[in-house]
């Protein structure tokens, strides 16, 4: 018996003196520097006690340790769960206690609190960017093969948390099928290949920077500029000697504040994707003008990995995150029931991409995902005739004014399109009357606009049911990690 995700992403280049990594030192690690790194790694797993199945919670800053981490919780047939730097203790705790680790691997800073948290029962290791966590230092004795342990297409190889914004966060429960599935038809489709260099300045313990970037590169044999952060002079300097940048919508607004972004600069480049947040349309026409390049756009979630991608090939128009992938089947529906191409509903899909359920949750999993395999997303969306998808929002971020359905984006997208606004959230607070009213946050580039401006500017543009009772100035949206904007934090901080 083999293992899936082991065989298709790392064992194949165990001999290869290509580059994969370099990082911010100015180091380079080898595909076979990384796979023999990886199986060092798997050993300090299993003397640890980590069995196949075993879940391994893993807090830690981007490191080339951390990424050969999940490679080794792979190989040794155990289940990688990556948390965001950013958790608290109390955090921690429920994830903690939900999962039930084997093992749990901290920054070196953090070893005091975590090993509290764990008790006696969970042993923890740590990681530090100089090489003197406990778990490097013991893999450094280690030999760098390993046997690896089989594991089918439906053994899970890892587990990731939702953000929790409307109650617990849910484990989502992927498979090696899932995860390499969806590498594969992202490989394909964005026709990446051995000659590419990407830049990686996402996050690793999401599925963007993790899953989408990594797998890739790896399936592909790719070699990766590994940064530890986003900073825009680092890239910069790289992208003449690279092919690919996978960025959120942050990445781009900062890269064109910069002068040097020109299409001189970015003649190498062939592919700038974006996703994990809505990208502006303006950004879309900014990055065109400036570059000559299209930015790629593409939608997923936590449970399902990626779901549409614009065309590599084709039109990429903004405002709309593009068609099915391969194997994935995309419908819109009203309470499951199909709707007519161009009419509002929920996005539901179905796929080898999708995930096995939410752990620990069967009646959650029972809720979303249907017994006809497709998963009830969330999301709301339209498909034109030809299939391409467009996000209209979240269902919990829907607003129910009087009886009407009120979409946050359509009002949104009308005052962005406000000459000196840089962006918006519009979004729905209790009501005695109506249940809900409209208030809209706006950042502005320039001062002079007044909510009244704003107010009378919109007003020509939107039934009376639609408008925004309150326009609310802020020098920033809340966002999470990932550049979403936090509707319920806004909700939370005017709700009164």
């Amino acid at each position: 018996m083999t293992n899936t995700l082991y065989d298709a992403l790392i064992a194949p280049h165990a001999n290869s003196d290509a580059a994969f990594l370099t990082l911010d030192d100015g180091s380079t690690l080898t595909f076979a520097d990384f796979a023999g790194r990886v199986a060092q790694l798997a050993h300090v797993l299993t003397k640890a006690g980590v069995a196949a199945g075993d879940r391994v919670v893993v807090q830690a800053a981007k490191m080339a340790d951390t990424i050969a981490l999940y490679g080794a919780a792979v190989q040794a047939g155990a289940i990688y769960l990556p948390l965001n730097t950013a958790y608290t203790q109390s955090e921690l705790s429920y994830f903690i206690e939900d999962a039930a680790p084997a093992l749990v691997v901290c920054d070196i800073r953090n070893e005091a609190e975590m090993t509290a948290l764990c008790g006696d029962k969970i042993p923890v290791l740590t990681l530090a960017g100089d090489g003197n966590g406990s778990l490097s230092q013991q893999a450094n004795a280690q030999a760098t093969t390993f046997q690896t342990v089989p594991r089918g297409p439906d053994d899970l190889a890892a587990l990731l948390y939702t953000s929790g914004t409307t109650g617990r966060s849910k484990g989502a429960m992927l498979s090696h099928k899932n995860l390499l599935s969806n590498a594969q038809s992202l490989t394909d489709l964005w026709q990446i290949t051995s000659n590419d260099r990407l830049i990686h300045a996402l996050p690793i313990f999401h599925t963007h920077g993790l899953f989408v970037a990594m797998n890739t590169s790896l399936l592909a044999g790719a070699q990766v500029r590994f940064m530890t952060n986003f900073d825009v002079d680092t890239i910069v300097s790289e992208i003449p000697a690279s092919t690919m940048l996978m960025g959120v919508p942050t990445f781009y607004t900062r890269l064109l504040g910069d002068a040097r972004l020109t299409r001189d600069l970015v003649a190498n480049m062939r592919l700038f994707v974006s996703g994990s947040a809505p990208l502006l349309a303006e950004t879309h026409t900014a990055f065109e003008d400036r570059t000559g390049q299209r930015i790629l756009e593409r939608y997923g979630m936590t449970e399902t990995n990626m779901i549409t991608s614009n065309p590599f090939d084709g039109e990429r128009l903004a405002g709309t995150v593009g068609y099915a992938l391969p194997g994935c089947e995309v419908q819109i529906t009203d309470n499951g029931t199909p709707v007519a191409p161009g009419d509002i509903g929920m996005i539901e899909v179905r796929g080898d991409n999708v995930f096995q359920g939410y752990w620990n949750m069967p009646e959650k999993t029972a809720e979303e995902l249907r017994d006809t395999g497709f998963f009830i997303t969330g999301d709301l969306g339209v498909m034109s005739e030809d299939g391409r998808v467009a996000i209209v929002g979240r269902q919990k971020d829907l607003i129910i004014s009087g009886g009407y359905n009120i979409y946050p984006k359509e009002i949104e997208d009308v005052i962005n399109d406000i000459d000196g606004v840089l962006e918006s959230a519009v979004f729905g607070v209790p009501h005695a009357d109506f249940g809900e009213s409209v208030l809209a946050a706006v950042v502005l580039e320039y001062a002079s606009l007044t909510p009244e401006t704003i107010a009378a500017l919109v007003e020509p543009n939107l039934a009376r049911f639609k408008h925004p009772r309150r326009y609310i100035l802020s020098d920033a949206l809340p966002r999470n990690t990932m550049g979403k904007v936090q509707k319920n934090v806004l909700r939370a901080d005017h709700g009164g």
